[in-house]
């Protein structure tokens, strides 16, 4: 299967919060769109391995993605080394996706700035030739990505971008709710952390909705780039 975006995270629910609207929104278009978890976020301080990965497989469904695979790379302790970048090119080459959304360039959480890092450098090494891949035995054929794009998380970072995604953060904020063991439950009695409170379940869709008022939308999901975007006409610009 081919992918027009493949959509990648240190963590189950890094896609969700922070693009999960864009990607509700390529897939209603007839978008092909997959999601790549680097870690199994075994060492979240609520819930587990096995609930997250349950989590994971819920949140993907609600959101309607072909594909969605975890690399089991060890949580906060995974390198920007070979052996992790070869995993993630086995990936980049298998579903060959035209774009690639990964991690905020830098964060609160310090997977997310190397997890970043880690598939940039993947795209780029993905496309040289010399590089040997197999998968069952069968060499893979070398495959970059046009274009390579990184979502805003936790850090107030300025975008290069925002896309438009009215009448797409119920679907966004469906798929977050399905980790129910993360976020606020005044139920939930286990230990308090930074996004299982109230303030940053709402702070999601405040910031959704501050990025569409300020393109004048009705919402908003900001990505930075790696190179200047061209456009053929500035009227392709909204």
């Amino acid at each position: 299967m081919k992918l027009d975006i493949l959509a990648v995270g240190a963590h189950p629910d890094d896609v969700e919060m922070s693009c999960g609207a864009t990607l509700a929104k390529e897939i209603d278009a007839g978008k092909k769109v997959g999601i790549l978890d680097l870690t199994q976020g075994e060492l979240g301080t609520r819930g587990n391995a096995e609930l997250r990965l349950e989590e994971a497989k819920a949140a993907a469904e609600i959101l309607g993605v072909s594909i969605r695979e975890n690399l089991g790379l060890a949580d906060a302790f995974f390198e920007n080394n070979q052996e992790s970048q070869l995993a993630v090119i086995k990936v980049l080459r298998t579903y060959r996706p035209e774009i690639v959304f990964c991690n905020a360039v830098v964060d609160r959480h310090i997977d997310h700035g190397k997890g970043s890092k880690l598939v940039s450098d993947a795209c780029f090494i993905s496309g040289l030739r010399k590089v040997k891949t197999f998968v069952e035995g069968e060499e893979q054929e070398a495959w970059r990505p046009k274009r390579v794009y990184h979502y805003i998380q936790w850090e107030e970072i300025e975008p290069d971008f925002v896309v438009d995604v009215t009448g797409y953060m119920e679907k966004k904020m469906e798929a977050i709710y399905a980790y129910k063991s993360q976020f606020y439950d005044p139920k939930n009695n286990e230990p308090d952390t930074p996004i299982s409170s109230k303030n940053t379940l709402d702070s999601l869709t405040y910031r959704n909705r501050n990025f569409g008022r300020l393109i004048g939308t009705e919402a908003g999901e900001g990505f930075t780039v790696e190179r200047y975007a061209a456009v053929q006409s500035v009227f392709d610009l909204i």
